[in-house]
């Protein structure tokens, strides 16, 4: 069989991002140019400065990845770009250079669903797993639990109604002056902290067995540390951050676990930027242990925003015949499963 080499592309948010993957498993390079220190002034990511910075960032990252994949452009069989969900101008700028790097080339331009490329993390790193089974997407920007019947078909049983986890990560880490990004310094502090220091609410969606809320959660640890203030207590920063985090952990667990007793499958897997967190990964591989069901997860490089799991998802796609025109656009709130 004739290998398949995909140069991809990641612009949805802060990172700018290239890869050569082949055959969808085999990552030849994966470069990110991050932003976080620009964006950490501002307390989270400014919009009009990511897309300027992709700009910048975008040719010399390409340029990379060819480089450490020892290959040119005339090397790639088909282009991969990230096109929704996202910030409108950060995408368009990642599309816009898919586009013309596949029409001065005369290769295939595939579209990629950003939530998808999380999911596919999971095929570089666990070459053995393959559909169908269930996924938890958890970022700054989605909490999704899916069905993956097969690459690139899936079945969201259920999601957040308000904030994503990661999303409430980073107001939490905010309201404690950890700063941004939150997830990371909440899982470091966490360490510290006693996680049975305050009950805060677990959300139930009575309606929806699978679905997440957070927003009462934050809106309880803010009561919290209001609460303290107006007393003239001391706020433990570690107690409340890892009472918090172990809120989140169990709203995610305890819903994962349900889905999988209820429908039977066997393996389950964990994707996006919150699944790098300590407690989460940790948890879910016990209680996966526990029920004798397979349990896959990405590095944590994989899990942040970042080109390879693009070009994961973008070869499932191409093998499919699956092709993109010159018309592709950025959709900022392209739904999982819309084409």
């Amino acid at each position: 069989m004739q290998d398949i080499k995909i140069l991809a592309i990641e612009s949805s948010c802060d990172e700018t991002a290239a890869a050569v993957v082949v055959n969808g498993r085999d990552v030849l390079s994966n470069v990110i140019s991050s932003q976080i220190d620009i964006h950490t002034l501002y307390g989270g990511v400014v919009p009009e400065i990511a897309s300027r910075k992709h700009i910048e960032n975008i040719n010399p990252v390409i340029e990379k990845a060819l480089s450490d994949a020892k290959m040119t452009l005339d090397d790639i069989d088909a282009i991969g770009v990230t096109y929704g969900p996202g910030l409108v101008g950060a995408l368009l700028v990642g599309v816009a250079e898919a586009k013309a790097i596949s029409f001065a080339k005369d290769i295939p331009l595939i579209g990629v669903h950003h939530i998808e490329g999380h999911i596919c993390a999971n095929y570089i790193d666990n070459k053995e797993l393959e559909p169908p089974f269930i996924c938890l997407v958890v970022s700054g920007g989605h909490t999704h639990l899916v069905v993956v019947k097969d690459y690139g078909e899936y079945e969201i049983l259920g999601k957040t109604r308000d904030d994503a986890a990661g999303e409430a990560f980073d107001k939490v880490a905010r309201a404690i002056g950890l700063g941004y990004p939150g997830g990371p310094k909440i899982d470091k502090v966490s360490v510290d902290g006693n996680p049975e220091a305050f009950v805060f609410p677990r959300a139930k969606i009575t309606d929806s067995v699978y679905d997440f809320s957070f927003s009462g959660l934050k809106s309880a640890v803010l009561n919290q540390i209001n609460a303290a203030g107006m007393k003239g207590e001391e706020i433990n920063v570690p107690d409340i951050a890892a009472s918090f985090q172990k809120a989140v952990v169990d709203s995610l667990v305890t819903r994962a676990m349900t889905a999988l007793e209820e429908t039977g499958f066997k393996k389950f897997a964990i994707a996006g930027g919150v699944a790098s967190n300590t407690a989460v990964r940790s948890e879910f591989e016990k209680e996966c242990k526990k029920r004798g069901i397979s349990f896959y997860c990405p590095s944590k490089i994989l899990c942040t925003d970042n080109a390879a799991m693009i070009g994961s998802a973008a070869y499932f796609e191409y093998k499919k015949g699956v092709r993109s025109d010159y018309h592709l656009n950025a959709i900022p709130n392209l739904k999982l499963g819309e084409r």
